[in-house]
């Protein structure tokens, strides 16, 4: 079954084409970015598989006429890989949140874009964007199963007690203000295939997976559930990221904004646009240019590393406390999967529960699915490409092979 996966956001498009036999059997057929839509400097990049990447500038209006592009291209002689659209027999959406709505991906219909708008309030940058990436299928290809796969879904799992203020009850009641947590596919990802790289049974596990890059959570799978998750409300909650400040004592927000007499808005970009790993350093949002200044000798760039990686090892810490115990660490995402420096100081931070890193293993690895431990380790350490457009693309397959 040929799949379309998209993934929208408020001026940009990712998609991949993947020919799915099974859950373990799938070939990328092609993938995909086009930037800039509806700003001035549009560009399309496409890769196909087999053939050479083609780069084309081009100013893209909408939502709508990108989709068009990327199936244009894919049925194109020259860069496609279909000879045409009727192929593809089912298109999958990353939709970022569910509310307490979606606990699992669904096939897309009326009801369901209602529902998804109504989540919009709390992702009013992303849910909207998702949606156009839906209404544009539903124009260029009628007709064609559509499924939506939901970031917070994974974390539906997560207990009151872990996803409750400490608010009035009305505040959760009402308006449903409540930690939902995300990154949920790549959690869900990473931690099966920790278990399939260890041996360990997904439904006898401790967990902790840690999705690190400019926007970075952590969460608790036990048993191949979330049972608790950094991000909250918002994915400005839990760590410190490239721009993002992470926990906050919320005193300090109401503090600033009569100081500095910021309105809400100037308030919530501040934190979330200048803070982070930039407002500490003073140098930049990219963990690698971070890297750089701090081998340079710039402090602040090495404080801000250096709160990442504590605070890294208190969740890993406090989440091994909430599942009784720790079978694995996963390092995923941009800094995740590159930062060995990073990983090497967690996981010898972790030594008192037994885990043992294999520096020979770890030192200079980028990107490739690695046990980091010794064998002899009581807790294991991994590193494991996330992969949350196949995640995407079996959920799709599941929902629509029967169509």
């Amino acid at each position: 079954m040929i799949i379309l996966v998209l993934n929208c956001g408020s001026s940009s498009l990712k998609y991949q084409l993947l020919d799915m036999k099974n859950d373990d059997d799938y070939a990328l057929m092609a993938k995909g970015l086009v930037e800039r839509i509806g700003i001035d400097g549009g560009a399309i990049t496409h890769s196909p598989a087999g053939k050479e990447k083609f780069v084309l500038k081009k100013e893209v209006k909408d939502h709508t006429e990108a989709v068009r592009c990327v199936l244009d291209l894919l049925v194109s002689r020259e860069h496609g890989v279909l000879s045409s659209l009727s192929e593809i027999k089912a298109v999958g959406h990353r939709m970022v949140h569910g509310g307490e709505t979606f606990s699992n991906s669904v096939l897309i219909d009326d009801a369901v874009v209602e529902k998804v708008k109504e989540c919009s309030e709390f992702a009013p940058l992303h849910n909207p964007a998702n949606l156009l990436g839906v209404a544009a299928v539903t124009k260029l290809m009628p007709g064609t199963p559509q499924v939506a796969v939901f970031d917070t879904a994974f974390h539906q799992t997560i207990q009151a007690r872990a996803f409750l203020y400490g608010l009035p009850y009305k505040y959760y009641s009402e308006d449903k203000i409540r930690k939902y947590g995300f990154h949920g596919s790549s959690h869900r990802f990473v931690s099966r295939r920790a278990c399939e790289m260890t041996g360990l049974s997904i439904n006898d596990s401790r967990i902790v997976t840690c999705h690190l890059g400019n926007g970075s959570s952590i969460c608790a799978v036990k048993n191949g559930k979330s049972v608790d998750t950094s991000m909250g409300f918002t994915p400005l909650d839990g760590l410190i990221m490239g721009t993002r400040c992470g926990s906050l004592d919320a005193g300090v927000v109401t503090y600033i904004m009569n100081k500095d007499h910021l309105s809400p808005d100037g308030m919530n970009a501040m934190m979330n646009k200048e803070s982070g790993f930039l407002g500490v350093s003073g140098v930049s949002s990219d963990g690698r240019d971070l890297d750089a200044a701090a081998k340079a000798g710039n402090k602040r760039a090495q404080i801000a590393q250096d709160m990442l990686v504590y605070q890294v090892t208190k969740y890993i810490g406090a989440y091994a406390a909430a599942m009784g115990g720790l079978d694995a660490v996963v390092f995923t995402g941009g800094i995740g999967e590159n930062n060995f420096v990073l990983r090497h100081e967690v996981l010898h931070n972790l030594a008192f529960l037994g885990c043992e890193v294999n520096d020979d293993v770890n030192d200079g690895l980028r990107g490739k699915d690695t046990i980091l431990t010794y064998p002899s380790s009581k807790v294991y350490g991994l590193l494991v490409t996330t992969n949350e457009e196949l995640v995407i693309a079996r959920d799709t397959m599941h929902l629509t092979e029967n169509e």
